[in-house]
C-alpha cells in the first residue's frame, strides 16, 4: 500500500514507525524502494497518456517516501538533536561565566577594604575581567574557531588572576573572618563548581556531535546541510574538566 500526503497529515505515519524503519538496515530499505518504483514505472507507463495524472501522482509519492526513508537512516534527526544539545549545554556554560563576572566586583571591593595596598593583583582581576566583557559572548561563538579561542583565553586568564588574588587573601586573617567575605566565598566556589559542571556537559555535547559529523555514512548528510565540526573546550590540565578548582579561604 502507498502512502500519500494525507496519509502525513492524518498522522498514519507517526514516529513510532519511523523508528521501525530506522532498524531495518539502509541496504534493504534501498532495494524495497528501488523494487517498489519498478512496480510503479511498469505498471503506470504504459498507461501514462491515458492517465497522465495517475502517473505524476505515483512519481510524486515515490519521492515523497524516498525522502522520508532518506531522512530516516543518514543522521539528519541524530545531527538536530546533538545539535541542539551543543547550544543548550553552551548556553548553560556562559550563564556560569557570567555569575562568576558578576561576583568579582564585589570580591574585589571586599579585599580591597582590607588590602588596599595589593593594587596590582587587584588591577589584575579588573582587568581580565574587563577583557572578558569585551568579548561578545553569544550562543553563536562557537561557530567562529578564532572568536571562541580568544573567549577561551580570556576566561583562562581571569582564572590565573583569581587564584593569584586567593593567594593574597591568605595573608589577612581578618579579610578571611570578614562575614561579608566569606558569603562572596561559598558563592564563587558554588560557581566554580557550576562552572566545571557546565564544561564537561558542553564538551561530551560536542564530542557526541563531531562523531556523527565525521563518521559515514552521516558525514554526507553532514555535508549537504552545511553542518561542520565544532570546537570543544580545552584546559592545560585534562582534570580540571572534571574537577572544579577549589576555593578555600580558611586557614589550612
Amino acid at each position: 500500500m502507498m502512502w500519500d500526503e494525507n496519509d502525513f497529515r492524518a498522522g498514519m505515519i507517526t514516529n513510532s514507525s519511523l523508528e521501525l524503519i530506522r532498524l531495518v538496515p539502509l541496504e534493504i530499505r534501498a532495494l524495497v524502494l528501488i523494487s517498489f518504483l519498478i512496480h510503479e514505472f511498469a505498471y503506470t507507463y504504459p498507461y501514462r497518456h491515458f492517465s497522465r495524472k495517475i502517473f505524476m501522482n505515483n512519481v510524486l509519492r515515490s519521492l515523497i517516501l524516498l525522502l522520508v526513508l532518506s531522512l530516516s537512516g543518514c543522521g539528519y534527526n541524530t545531527l538536530q538533536s546533538t545539535d541542539e544539545q551543543i547550544k543548550a549545554s553552551w548556553g548553560e556554560v556562559l550563564n556560569q561565566y557570567q555569575r562568576r563576572a558578576d561576583l568579582i566586583p564585589n570580591l574585589v571591593n571586599v579585599v580591597k577594604g582590607f588590602a588596599a595596598q595589593e593594587k596590582e593583583v587587584l588591577l589584575g582581576v579588573t582587568n581580565a575581567r574587563s577583557r572578558v566583557g569585551s568579548i561578545q559572548a553569544t550562543p553563536e561563538l562557537f561557530n567562529d574557531p578564532e572568536a571562541f579561542a580568544k573567549f577561551q583565553s580570556a576566561q583562562g586568564e581571569l582564572s590565573s588572576a583569581l587564584s593569584r588574588l586567593l593567594v593574597v587573601v591568605e595573608k589577612y586573617p581578618e579579610l578571611k573572618s570578614n562575614a561579608n567575605f566569606r558569603e562572596l566565598q561559598a558563592q564563587l566556589e558554588g560557581t566554580e563548581n557550576r562552572i566545571a559542571v557546565a564544561r564537561n556537559r558542553y564538551i561530551k555535547a560536542v564530542q557526541e556531535y563531531n562523531i556523527v559529523v565525521r563518521s559515514f555514512p552521516t558525514n554526507l548528510t553532514a555535508m549537504v546541510f552545511g553542518y561542520k565540526v565544532k570546537p570543544s573546550l580545552t584546559v592545560d590540565d585534562e582534570k580540571a574538566i572534571s574537577t572544579a578548582p577549589k576555593v578555600d579561604f580558611s586557614k589550612p
